[in-house]
């Protein structure tokens, strides 16, 4: 078997036996359809941007830079910020609008607040659909700090306004009307998609479409997307068990929401009142339907979506379904890694030599401190110590320099704005923890599950803690000098 590349790899937190996997339930959006992102919020971005002219706001001279942003981003609506947080929900790096905070303004704003999702003030950018409006949103607050903004009461204000605004673009159907118009301009297609359902259908698996999506859009998107990759006479339908539409996730994980069957190609629906049948295309109900229908429940499902809350933390907590996240930007994040590698290492032994100092010079500033007080068993010449100690701070000066070119670079690598999306500095992102905590596994395409087949165990890695046994900064670079 060939090596697969590790950007497509599947990435387990916790161990899965997709053999004890009786169905699965796909979202579409971002998960079975993968869209040109740039392309796609940049015309959502217009869109909205046009709503707001229409409203009067001042607009001349605002673009969309899908640099701007990225998943995974805190909004603080209360001091109208863009945070990018730690697993710790501890603040390191910030913008005020479209304004970098300087590493002073972020502490003393931030060297007392945790970010914490469950408080109103920070909204969470769980998908790539999240883009463009925290780009709206950061252009518009310096819009509001500029007086221009009439009528808008604060920065908590200014979300709720742009957040309904993104949300009007979205449902007035224009901008879905324009996807399904140009579909070659807006979707990526991928070919293995449709291969890797083909294999969990074969293998015996119950596939179930779950989309927020309505029926008309769904149907021109998996029709462009799949039917050309599938056997003849087959068509996307014949992949799956049961077709959900409009299922208004994640209430759909959380509420007995009524159902409605679609009888015919329009969309017309007639109540449904004895459970979902094998076979069905659905508008609206509850994933208890759906494991009334197929027989199963719990860890016999599992989900496949991309958005952290509405995919896979609802449906992990409340239905206790296996879950798994796509996560596009993985392969552009993997290859930047892998570019790095050979700097990673410069920057890993010039750290190990600053690590090597540091502790020469607290062991002399130490020994100076016995001399002087008398106490210990300290010995030497204290003249010839602090030039020592003077040599010493004179090198980390200079390593300093070496170090910090590197440091930047690693801080910025994937994105100049706010670097990795699953790194914030040395430690996990704030967005990587929703990942590890609700994410059994994660990958950036669901055509990656081909690789790993219908019948794979997939098993997690040993976790590592602090005191775990490391080797020694010697025994991993012996010739630092």
């Amino acid at each position: 078997m060939s090596q697969i590349p590790r950007r497509r790899r599947i990435f387990c937190n916790r161990t899965l036996n997709l053999r004890s996997i009786r169905a699965i339930g796909y979202d579409m959006d971002y998960t079975l359809i993968h869209y040109r992102t740039d392309d796609w919020e940049t015309h959502a971005y217009k869109h909205t941007l046009r709503i707001f002219k229409e409203q009067g706001w001042p607009t001349d001279g605002l673009e969309f830079d899908p640099s701007q942003m990225i998943r995974g981003l805190v909004v603080d609506t209360e001091l109208g910020n863009v945070l990018k947080a730690n697993r710790f929900g501890f603040v390191k790096r910030a913008s005020h609008g479209t304004r970098t905070l300087s590493y002073e303004e972020m502490r003393k704003v931030y060297s007392r607040v945790i970010v914490d999702l469950d408080e109103p003030r920070f909204k969470f950018m769980n998908t790539l659909f999240s883009l463009s409006e925290a780009t709206l949103y950061a252009q518009m607050v310096d819009r509001f700090d500029e007086g221009k903004l009439s009528g808008v009461l604060g920065y908590d204000d200014l979300y709720r306004k742009v957040r309904h605004t993104v949300d009007y673009a979205h449902l007035e159907g224009r901008l879905k009307g324009d996807i399904i118009a140009n579909p070659d301009r807006f979707v990526e297609l991928d070919e293995r998609t449709p291969i890797a359902l083909l294999d969990q259908h074969h293998s015996g698996k119950k596939l179930v479409l779950i989309t927020n999506s309505e029926w008309h859009y769904s149907k021109a998107m998996l029709s462009y997307a799949f039917d050309r990759f599938l056997p003849k006479k087959m068509t996307w339908r014949d992949l799956f068990d049961v077709i959900i539409v409009e299922a208004r996730k994640p209430s759909f994980f959380t509420q007995e929401n009524p159902a409605f069957r679609l009888v015919n190609e329009d969309g017309f629906l007639e109540p449904v009142r004895e459970g979902l049948q094998e076979g069905g295309m659905y508008l609206g109900g509850h994933a208890g339907l759906v494991e009334g229908c197929l027989g199963v429940d719990g860890d016999q499902v599992l989900y496949v979506g991309d958005h952290i809350f509405s995919d896979v933390h609802v449906s992990k907590n409340i239905q206790r379904w296996r879950t798994a996240l796509v996560l596009r930007e993985i392969e552009k994040e993997i290859e930047a890694i892998e570019a790095f590698e050979g700097k990673r290492m410069e920057l890993e032994r010039l750290m190990v030599e600053k690590e090597r100092l540091e502790r020469e010079g607290y062991e002399l500033r130490l020994t100076l401190q016995r001399l002087k007080h008398g106490y210990g068993d300290a010995e030497g010449d204290p003249d010839g110590m602090r030039a020592e100690l003077e040599k010493n701070r004179a090198q980390l000066q200079d390593l300093d320099g070496r170090i910090q070119p590197l440091a930047i670079t690693a801080d910025e690598m994937n994105n100049n704005h706010w670097g990795l999306l699953m790194r914030a500095g040395n430690d996990k992102s704030h967005y990587a923890r929703q990942v590890e905590q609700y994410a059994d596994i994660y990958m950036s395409r669901v055509s990656s599950f081909i690789d790993a087949t219908p019948f794979a165990y997939l098993r997690s890695a040993r976790g590592t803690l602090p005191h775990d046994p490391h080797p020694v900064p010697e025994e991993r670079f012996p010739e630092v000098a």
